[in-house]
């Protein structure tokens, strides 16, 4: 049979279809408007070799062809344009693969020319396979056909497969219906499912079925194919081009050859990456970079130029900022781990100042600016004026670029440097110092008049200290409380909360502590007890834990007083008459007031007159 006895094909269908090894459905060019066949459809796979970054479910299937273990159902899952209706199809040709000859005796994954049912297959024309869009198939009355027809053999084929899209759009009973002719097919049937939604698909679907699920194709993976692609259309396009369209896509086959399509439209000649940033309305990632340099220097009249010569251009202010959220994550993940940066699918100015700010700023400082970033961008899609909105989240981003993380401010304070302001770069922190006008030093204060005591004592040489190491002073504690109090002022809260709710005091000595443990003491308190009790008094403590029922704990004897608290104050008659006068009143905490300060005598200034106050005359 030749082609041209083949029913359903066009002229240029039958002249460009190719079923041999490699990409399928080259039709070599566009011969005419009415002949051309988008991207997506010309460079379809149509065999596993052709299938791009989905080397673990191929291994998978080519095992249980080659084994002969080959189960009655396949559900495949995974984002738009990933290949599960193609991989369907590529299941159905292999299942019924045959060729003229007969030298092929079972299913096979090798299919190294065109069978008898291949053509037909791809085409999705075969009367063996059945495909059905569930999104516009739900009712019980299309499942109810498929499942009358199973029964019947297949009239050419090997198997009688159904592949069936979006099956998570089928309604409840359409599920029921399936459910026992899904579980006991009859052995020529096959059935292949395919969904975005898993999670909508019934439990008891999945468990009768083998699961794939279909990853997203790398970006450098992606960026390979399309140059393989323009190289057979003979269109030239820049690498950084390719890269562009290959993240955009984000992961799907499909959007990222309906992307080129457009682009090469788009370009008509040479296909540049400034052609394709406008058309995707992306910003120039060069400057993007910029402005992220200027925000973490701090700079926030560059940031603001940055910003409006992206904005005069045509560059949506939410765009600039997700652009640079995603730089921020890549710098992130460059830190992170360094290999990263070496993706062919990044433009170089991108990899190289991505592993120069890595190495510059700290991962507080990425975490920070991803943070406002992120709620920066949910409020500039809210804006009314997104232009204004998106200007003042740079301005917070620049104000703190100079701020120290709070461990480091800590740490400056802890080395008398005094409170860190904004101006004070810090190390580490990603500001940049800039320059500013000198400042003329600070007049000193005078020194405060002593009496002639003090100033003969200042005269007298002081005694030269000893640089020799010296001990810590021992500390004395002559009860349990005192222990809890010295781990709140060493601000050892974890400890602090073991002594108060998980040690019940038995006996204290001096340097010897014996208690008993609550069953929420975790085992590791007592020889933390005894070390820390050693680091903080400069002395040996003995920490032993004792079989006796011991006091109460602090917590329990704290809740005891407080109860007892509330009990006199409920016997009070002043609350009983306020409970009675609002039904349903409660007493939810008992509080005591601090005292009142007495009030504050002025000082008399004595005149020498005799009186107190002239104005008491």
């Amino acid at each position: 049979m030749s082609e041209s006895d083949l029913p359903g094909l066009s002229a240029d269908d039958q002249a460009g279809l190719d079923m041999g090894p490699g990409i399928a459905a080259d039709t070599g060019g566009t011969s005419s408007a009415s002949g051309y066949r988008v991207l997506a459809r010309k460079y379809r796979p149509s065999n596993f070799d052709d299938l791009i970054g989905q080397d673990a479910m191929v291994r998978t299937l080519s095992n249980a062809f080659e084994t002969g273990r080959i189960p009655q159902a396949w559900i495949l899952t995974g984002v738009r344009g990933v290949g599960k209706t193609t991989t369907a199809r590529i299941l159905a040709r292999a299942l019924n693969y045959e060729l003229a000859d007969g030298s092929v005796k079972g299913p096979t994954i090798t299919m190294p020319a065109p069978g008898v049912h291949c053509r037909a297959i791809m085409e999705s024309r075969h009367i063996d396979v059945l495909e059905m869009d569930a999104a516009s198939h739900t009712g019980i009355d299309d499942v109810r056909q498929i499942t009358d027809g199973v029964r019947y053999a297949p009239s050419s084929a090997r198997y009688k497969v159904y592949i069936i899209d979006e099956v998570h759009m089928l309604s409840e009973k359409a599920f029921n219906a399936f459910l026992k002719t899904l579980e006991e097919p009859p052995e020529h049937a096959k059935f292949v499912f395919a969904t975005t939604e898993i999670r909508k698909v019934p439990v008891t679907v999945l468990s009768r079925c083998q699961r794939f699920d279909l990853r997203r194709v790398d970006a450098d993976v992606l960026m390979a194919h399309l140059a393989n692609i323009v190289t057979r259309e003979g269109v030239e396009a820049e690498p950084e081009a390719l890269g562009l369209i290959a993240r955009a896509a984000e992961g799907s086959v499909r959007d990222s050859l309906s992307l080129l399509d457009q682009a090469i439209a788009h370009a008509a000649g040479l296909v540049r990456a400034e052609d394709v940033r406008q058309m995707l309305g992306l910003a120039d990632r060069t400057r993007v970079i910029d402005l992220f340099e200027h925000l973490a220097k701090g700079d926030i009249a560059s940031a603001f130029a940055e910003f409006r010569e992206q904005y005069d251009t045509g560059a949506d202010p939410v765009v600039v900022l997700s652009d640079l959220a995603e730089f921020v994550n890549f710098v992130t993940r460059v830190k992170v781990v360094p290999a990263t940066a070496d993706n062919v699918a990044l433009g170089e100015a991108e990899r190289t100042r991505g592993r120069e700010f890595a190495t510059k700023l700290s991962m507080r400082v990425l975490s920070r600016m991803w943070q406002m970033l992120l709620k920066g961008i949910a409020e500039v899609q809210n804006a009314t004026r997104p232009q204004a909105a998106a200007e003042m989240v740079l301005v917070r981003i620049a104000y703190v670029a100079d701020l120290p993380t709070p461990d480091e401010a800590i740490r400056m304070i802890g080395e008398g440097g005094g409170a860190p302001t904004a101006s004070s770069p810090v190390s580490g922190a990603g500001a940049a110092p800039r320059a500013s006008a000198p400042t003329s030093p600070a007049p000193r204060a005078l020194p405060p008049q002593r009496s002639s005591g003090e100033t003969v004592a200042r005269q007298q040489p002081q005694p030269v200290q000893s640089t020799a190491p010296q001990t810590a002073p021992t500390l004395r504690l002559s009860s349990y409380p005192e222990i809890v109090a010295l781990a709140a002022e060493k601000r050892d809260i974890a400890l602090k909360t073991a002594l108060e709710a998980d040690l019940r005091l038995v006996r204290m000595e001096d340097g010897k502590l014996e208690v008993a443990l609550e069953r929420s003491a975790v085992r590791s308190v007592v020889n933390d007890l005894q070390r820390k009790l050693k680091q903080w008094t400069g002395r040996r403590w003995a920490v032993a834990v004792s079989n006796e029922e011991g006091q109460p704990t602090l917590r329990a004897q704290a809740r005891e007083q407080k109860d007892k608290l509330t009990e006199n104050v409920q016997a009070d008659p002043r609350v009983q008459a306020v409970m009675t006068a609002f039904p349903g009143a409660q007493v939810i905490d008992v509080r005591r007031l601090a005292p009142e300060p007495p009030p504050a005598v002025m000082p008399v200034e004595d005149d020498g007159d005799g009186f107190d106050n002239d104005d008491d005359l």
